[in-house]
């Protein structure tokens, strides 16, 4: 079942609607359960409220999946260039995107800190980080790697799906690099073979997110990285990984 709550995101000075799956027998039972943070929310569920017609199916494949999760969804900021600003833990500026003033490491604080207390109070969670992850794509994808890596006391498992991380390569490995890592965390990443049609571009892009890759399994950590063949920047594709990064991220 999907419920819609709105939340007040206090750094920003602003309201966000959350869209949060529970599991069908959540009211019929006692259980608790770990917990996935995902970004732009409103593309989770249901291809109603996705911005472009399709969302990534998690209602019907979490129904399905024969381990039970609670799910947040938080809505991205749809006011003009203010999605990328937030998604973004670093102001820089690149060519396509323009430039960014990153609000990201405000609203991830606020998510370690507040909206998960929020959520461990109201839901019957395991609120301890070994079941708590993060998800998300593109620019989401970019936040599901900086909070894994810099609230990594939060949160133990991150799925990037098609991240953004080339604007900001060189700052987010640095704090990799410097971040305390615990070795039962674990990053999934991956990139659409069909998202840029330079080949170049293509290989930059696996390159970049390959080093993330290797670098957490230089700190002990447990990474992969998935080339989709066949896959593009967008709802569709990203629907085509659900089970593949769940069972990654919480399955030994």
């Amino acid at each position: 079942m999907i419920q819609k709550v709105q939340v007040e995101i206090t750094p920003l000075h602003t309201q966000r609607k959350l869209h949060i799956y529970l599991p069908n027998n959540y009211y019929e039972s006692q259980e608790r359960y770990p917990v996935m943070y995902m970004f732009d929310g409103h593309n989770l569920f249901d291809d109603r409220d996705a911005t472009y017609g399709k969302s990534w199916g998690l209602q019907k494949f979490l129904d399905q999946y024969d381990k039970p999760f609670i799910l947040i969804g938080l809505e991205c900021n749809h006011e003009g260039n203010e999605r990328l600003n937030e998604f973004s833990p670093y102001t820089f500026s690149t060519p396509g995107l323009g430039n960014i003033y990153g609000k990201g490491d405000l609203l991830m604080r606020w998510m370690a800190e507040e909206l998960k207390t929020w959520v461990d109070q109201r839901y019957r969670t395991y609120p301890n980080r070994e079941c708590t992850g993060l998800g998300g794509s593109s620019m989401g994808g970019l936040m599901a790697l900086y909070g894994v890596i810099r609230y990594n006391s939060f949160f133990s498992k991150a799925a990037c799906l098609s991240p953004t991380v080339f604007g900001c390569y060189d700052i987010l490995m640095a704090d990799l690099k410097k971040s305390d890592i615990s070795p039962d965390t674990r990053v999934y990443m991956s990139l659409g073979s069909e998202e840029i049609s330079k080949d170049f571009f293509l290989k930059q892009l696996q390159a970049y997110d390959q080093s993330f890759v290797d670098a957490l399994n230089d700190r002990q950590a447990s990474a992969v990285f998935h080339l989709v063949h066949g896959g593009g920047h967008n709802e569709a594709s990203w629907e085509k990984e659900n089970r593949i990064y769940f069972d990654y991220l919480w399955r030994r």
